[in-house]
């Protein structure tokens, strides 16, 4: 049985990945755009849009999987994103590869812990297959693939301009396998998966708003554990937004109930450009 630190390891290396790539595999007039700048810095990557309205895009994560996370690591990407003249960004890094002086470090650049998302994994082997839903769940072909980009903002409630062109364009990568959910001719659901060598991320799951309920995102995670096993995966990861005090969140419930398990809380440590630096 490989250690829990080496599932955090693959786990956050994999997710560092597709968000790396769904935004440096903008075209450069989608890049111009929206303002798009990535970097790969101390093991990690950072990202930064300087024209995101949803405060989504621009963040920074996978530090602590192949070099230890330091305070110089941590200076030069707040110095990236000063450069490119963010007004904000997140930077995600698990619990376990935070550095023992981490508390010195926000206090240095101000960096404000925010509402925790939690890691989940499995072995895809343990993912449940059954599942229950009168949606016609399959892979995405090609042609289809703005439509993805579409539902799956649409899903979301984000603006689509500019950002559907850089989906659309990431999907292409040999690592992403898209999936949807069809009700009748109508694409009502999306997914993706990311193969990153043995493991499967899950990742950009999102229905549109009047066909909740359906068992869409079961289905689609069903098949994107098949497709991961297909392409000799032996592990699967996801992400999802820890619910508040009395709140439930369905894409963890959906996440748990087809096998996956909670690994830990990651906090999201916002930074801006008023911290102190």
């Amino acid at each position: 049985m490989m250690h829990v630190d080496e599932f955090t390891r693959l786990a956050e290396a994999g997710e560092a990945e597709f968000m790396y790539q769904y935004e440096s595999s903008a075209a450069p007039a989608t890049k111009q755009q929206l303002g798009i700048a990535t970097a790969r810095i101390g093991g990690g990557v950072a990202m930064s849009m300087r024209h995101d309205v949803t405060g989504y895009w621009s963040k920074a994560l996978g530090f602590g999987t192949t070099e230890p996370v330091t305070a110089g690591v941590i200076d030069d990407v707040i110095a990236f994103y000063r450069a490119e003249g963010a007004s904000g960004a997140v930077l995600q890094i698990a619990p376990d590869l935070l550095p023992s002086d981490w508390s010195d470090i926000c206090r240095r650049h101000g960096l404000a812990a925010t509402s925790p998302w939690i890691k989940l994994f499995a072995a895809v082997d343990d993912i449940s297959t059954s599942h229950r839903t009168d949606l016609s769940v399959r892979a995405v072909e090609p042609v289809d693939y703005e439509r993805w980009a579409l539902t799956i903002l649409g899903g979301f409630g984000m603006p689509t301009e500019g950002l559907a062109d850089m989906m659309t364009d990431a999907v292409t990568h040999p690592g992403f396998r898209p999936f949807a959910a069809w009700d009748g001719d109508e694409m009502v659901a999306g997914a993706s998966l990311f193969i990153h060598g043995q493991v499967g991320c899950l990742n950009a799951t999102a229905t549109l708003a009047g066909h909740r309920n359906r068992g869409a995102q079961t289905a689609l995670i069903a098949a994107r554990a098949q497709a991961a096993a297909d392409a000799g995966c032996r592990w699967l990861s996801a992400e999802t937004g820890r619910p508040a005090d009395g709140e439930s969140n369905p894409s963890l419930h959906n996440l748990i109930g087809s096998g996956l398990r909670p690994l830990y809380e990651r906090e999201n440590w916002a930074w801006t450009p008023t911290s102190r630096d």
